[in-house]
């Protein structure tokens, strides 16, 4: 019998969404605050930096855990965060969304390689799959992490630093929500449930 503690839905999206809500804000309207145009990025990273470890703490807090992805993203988001600042170079907060996705696909990857299908072990207790739909639907989020990753990559190189943290923001989130809604068919072909009952 496990003891373990969830927080509520509303509550670990804003968890999960904040930090990056306030980045967007930070970047968007810092100079209403006597940020200069110029530096409006090294003081939205900043607070993304804050915020992050702010929103860490409080689910740690209410859960006595610390789920893997958000603990991941939340040490490339003090590093390359930090180069940023310490560097006042904006290059290290643009690659952070490229490391992070390509190091979710390559762990995926890494995990069908030797037949770990790792997404189980994340959301187990969300689906409950066979084999097969493990392994199909880990195999999609790594290709969707691969994609993100190289998207992050064109946008920020090739377009302005406010549109590409719009497109972090408005962009990535929708992209994320509308593929996972996608893979509802092979989510409800692999159910065990529903496979046991035929």
């Amino acid at each position: 019998m496990t003891d373990e503690k969830r927080l509520p839905p509303l509550l670990k999206l804003a968890l999960e969404l904040g930090p990056l809500a306030l980045f967007f804000i930070g970047n968007a309207y810092g100079d209403r605050f006597g940020v200069a145009e110029d530096q409006r990025i090294f003081a939205a990273t900043g607070i993304f930096i804050v915020a992050t470890l702010i929103a860490l703490g409080i689910s740690y807090g209410l859960t006595r855990k610390l789920p893997i992805m958000p603990v991941v993203s939340g040490i490339v988001v003090v590093v390359f965060g930090g180069l940023t600042l310490f560097l006042q170079d904006e290059t290290f907060i643009k690659l952070k969304p490229t490391i992070v996705n390509s190091v979710f696909g390559l762990v995926l990857l890494g995990g069908l390689y030797f037949r770990k299908p790792l997404l189980q072990i994340v959301l187990d207790s969300v689906f409950d799959l066979d084999e097969e739909g493990w392994r199909k639907l880990t195999l999609r989020w790594a290709l969707f992490f691969f994609a993100l990753a190289a998207i992050n990559e064109i946008v920020w190189r090739t377009q302005s630093t406010d549109f590409w943290v719009s497109f972090k923001v408005f962009g990535i989130m929708p992209l994320t929500i509308a593929f996972a809604l996608a893979q509802t068919p092979l989510l409800l072909k692999h159910e065990i449930k529903k496979a046991e009952e035929v």
